[in-house]
């Protein structure tokens, strides 16, 4: 059994994945490799078999290379299952399509037990990883291994207009193991340094599509979260037949994952989600961001306590491995290997105590911007905007509205001022040119008296 369950072993079968993992290079085509049979899947029998059978249900007729595709397994895995599912009486061949390639459709029996199949469980797609395999992968693929020095954020932020001192602070707290706490007012840049820090990480990692515990598959890939690198593209099934050629088509190259959530949080979207209408098990947002960043944004607005939070990940805070349940008793262990943010606009000291303070490691400030990042930043978002704007009229924005008002140089002010400029500049299809009435008129529309 691949499933890691909550016994004796436990520990065991995870240091042991580890241990084996380190031996083994970093290239997707190693870390993740094609399997030839059934056995080198990791899966049991009765698993693809059922997996193959809903495919077929899905396509109505399929081909090999149909059922290829849909599996992410060789052709000669696929071959198998169908042989084993015919001496089953469960498929029945059809007419050769004009391409000369065998057509397939399930019997009578088969669309009996297709529907048993999805009763069971909904899934319908590429074939899962076992849960040891994907202990290996994420495991080795932890952004740990990117050092970040002053050099590369330097580089990397050059044009974001935060201050050295912000920077310095952020770098050694990114090589660290523990969380990172980062507050200061709306405005100042928290959200928008979180969102660029994946920008440290060049590399890609890998995704499963799936996972499997003891005969239970949870979806762990997401469009919407997991970005597809750039050079891959969907497993055609020529590729699927050539064993030679990249890493398992069950996992996705992907760029280190960064989820952002906020006010929305709930203490059930960090558990496994089972949804009873689709009958699919969903991975829990700190599975999916794995290998990557997750930030929890507006820390103290969610309807899960910080209490209840920290509480709830003492064990992946210290100790980096995370412990999820199946509602079917199924317990099991992940690895916890992520960059945890947490943002906020309120006081630290009045979100929790002096203890889970302690165990957040980094607390960072954020201040406003000096008045020379403020104008530099000003000047680029006008060449963004491709707007003409003279130091004459930026410094009016500054003595009558700034310096009067007491407002600080906050970041995120360019941007909107200037975007409602833009916006007067449109409708009343004047030249491209930032005056002194066009920013009383931005001010006034954007700040309440």
């Amino acid at each position: 059994m691949t499933a890691i369950s909550a016994d004796t072993n436990n520990n065991q079968n995870i240091s042991t994945s580890i241990e084996c993992a380190n031996l083994l290079s970093l290239t997707p085509d190693k870390l993740a490799r094609r399997p030839t049979t059934i056995e080198e899947t990791g899966l049991s029998t009765q698993l693809l078999i059922q997996l193959l059978i809903k495919h077929i249900q899905e396509l109505n007729i399929a081909t090999i290379r149909d059922l290829s595709a849909a599996l992410a397994l060789s052709g000669g895995i696929v071959q198998s299952l169908m042989d084993i599912a015919k001496d089953l009486s469960w498929i029945e061949n059809k007419q050769s399509a004009s391409n000369g390639q065998m057509r397939y459709a399930l019997s009578g029996i088969g669309e009996k037990e297709a529907e048993l199949a999805f009763s069971h469980n909904g899934y319908v797609g590429p074939a899962p990883v076992p849960l040891i395999q994907y202990v290996s992968v994420v495991t080795q693929q932890t952004s740990r291994h990117t050092q970040i020095t002053k050099q590369r954020m330097n580089a990397t932020f050059k044009d974001l207009m935060f201050s050295e001192e912000l920077t310095s602070a952020i770098g050694p707290a990114l090589n660290s193991t523990k969380p990172i706490l980062i507050y200061g007012k709306p405005g100042v840049g928290k959200s928008y340094l979180c969102r660029n820090l994946n920008k440290l990480f060049k590399d890609d990692v890998l995704i499963p599509s799936a996972i499997e515990i003891n005969n239970n598959i949870i979806q762990v890939y997401d469009p919407q979260v997991h970005d597809l690198a750039d050079c891959t593209s969907s497993e055609d099934s020529e590729t699927l037949f050539n064993l030679d050629q990249g890493h398992d088509p069950r996992w996705y190259l992907c760029h280190r994952p960064l989820l952002v959530t906020g006010g929305e949080l709930t203490e059930s979207m960090l558990e496994v989600n089972f949804d009873p209408t689709s009958k699919t098990y969903k991975a829990p947002l700190q599975m999916k961001a794995n290998n990557g960043i997750l930030l929890l944004d507006d820390l103290g607005r969610q309807k899960i306590t910080p209490v209840e939070l920290f509480n709830r990940w003492i064990i992946p805070l210290e100790e980096r491995r995370d412990f999820l349940f199946l509602p079917n008793g199924v317990h099991f262990e992940i690895p916890f290997e992520l960059i945890l943010l947490f943002s906020t606009n309120l006081e630290p000291a009045a979100l929790v105590d002096e203890a889970f303070l302690r165990r957040l490691g980094y607390k960072i400030e954020f201040n406003p911007l000096t008045l020379s990042n403020y104008q530099t930043l000003w000047f680029n978002v006008c060449a963004d905007l491709k707007l003409s704007c003279t130091t004459e009229t930026f410094n009016y924005l500054i003595n009558t509205h700034h310096l009067v008002t007491k407002k600080p140089f906050l970041p995120c002010f360019p941007s909107d001022l200037l975007s409602i400029v833009s916006d007067q500049i449109k409708f009343n299809e004047l030249d491209p040119e930032v005056d002194n009435q066009l920013i009383d008129t931005a001010w006034k529309h954007y700040f309440v008296s």
